[in-house]
């Protein structure tokens, strides 16, 4: 069986504390432990728990050692500070080794995919990597920050670690991103004019929310889904004065992403600054969720006008046209609500549905 450590790097034996050297030279100048102790003033069971590595070598007793040994003190601190590195690399490999086992719950490969982690097959630099990636010491017990709440499947098991990885890079992609100070009228008259917007099919419509919503103080950023994560959206607070609003393109629908943008959206002005959610398909929602997405969908369609239109039952291409028109808003948002309410087949009409692609696909 291979030691795990062994696939890290090698680990040496046990750094050789100053003492040794101290004892040496005592015993090139046939000089007792006592007698060291006597001259220096200080207790015998000192100097021998300085010699066995128990005791440091301070500033004050590598001066008096300079004196009495005609040794420098640079010398003494010198031994001291390269024995206290050695240890505490070799305690670090030894933290490293612990690890491994906690790292390989990490979806590495797809991380590494989208260059979020350096690729390699070692197992000591995955743990680095990933170390370096959360800003942590430890793996273990790394789990979703306090706070958080996101719609859970009966059927799918989103993966702690894979979601986890997903909004740590939501969230240093937000950081990177200079905002103004939160102001919730100024966020609502941009999502008003957002909403105005989706009508506009250039490839520049991701980029434009996000500069919107800095003015207002929200960061919108776009992160590519993990497997196992079963996530379109998140929103949290970064500080009182920052919100972040993280959005997928998993299904790769425009009105999916707006849907899921608005949704967002609505966590922020409805809800606690403290609370942070996460937005996962096919979920039973919570009081909040429902909020949101009731929110979202009237925002983008007004009821009684979407009712109205539904009563009629004419989901023809002319008349969903026509009622996008009239509600000023992009035909595909009309056509993914009705095929989400099963007025109309998940297959009819997607020929309004724009699908998107993240850019390094292209």
């Amino acid at each position: 069986m291979i030691d795990k450590t062994s696939e890290i790097s090698y680990l040496p034996d046990s750094p050789v504390p100053p003492g040794e050297t101290l004892k040496e030279s005592l015993q090139s100048l046939g000089m007792t432990q006592l007698e060291l102790a006597r001259r220096m003033k200080r207790p015998v069971k000192t100097i021998n728990e300085i010699i066995r590595g128990k005791t440091a070598i301070t500033a004050d007793t590598a001066i008096q050692l300079e004196i009495v040994l005609g040794v420098s003190s640079q010398f003494w601190l010198s031994l001291e500070a390269n024995y206290q590195i050695a240890r505490a690399r070799i305690e670090a490999q030894k933290r490293l080794a612990s690890e491994i086992e906690p790292a390989r719950k990490f979806p590495y490969a797809e991380m590494a995919k989208w260059k979020w982690v350096k690729r390699t097959n070692k197992k000591g630099e995955r743990v680095s990597e990933l170390l370096h990636y959360f800003g942590v010491t430890s793996l273990k017990g790394l789990k979703l920050a306090p706070g958080t709440s996101y719609r859970r499947s009966a059927r799918k098991q989103a993966s702690t670690e894979a979601l986890t990885a997903w909004l740590r890079r939501g969230e240093l992609n937000a950081l990177s991103i200079r905002t103004a100070a939160y102001s919730k009228l100024s966020f609502r008259n941009t999502l008003k004019e957002i909403r105005a917007r989706t009508t506009d099919m250039s490839d520049d419509f991701a980029k434009e929310i996000s500069n919107m919503c800095a003015k207002c103080g929200v960061a919108v950023v776009y992160v590519p889904h993990l497997n196992k994560t079963y996530v379109n959206g998140a929103t949290r607070w970064l500080t009182p004065e920052k919100a972040m609003i993280q959005l997928s393109i998993r299904y790769r629908y425009r009105d999916v992403l707006y849907f899921t943008f608005f949704h967002e959206a609505a966590h922020i002005l409805l809800h606690g600054k403290s609370d942070r959610f996460i937005d996962v398909d096919n979920q039973v929602m919570s009081t909040k969720e429902s909020q949101a997405d009731t929110w979202a969908s009237n925002f983008l369609i007004g009821r009684n006008a979407y009712n109205k239109f539904c009563r009629k039952g004419e989901f023809s291409q002319h008349s969903v046209v026509s009622f996008a028109r009239d509600q000023e808003i992009s035909p595909d948002i009309v056509v993914g609500r009705l095929q989400h309410n099963e007025k109309i087949p998940h297959s009819a009409l997607n020929h309004f549905r724009p699908r998107l692609r993240w850019q390094q696909e292209q």
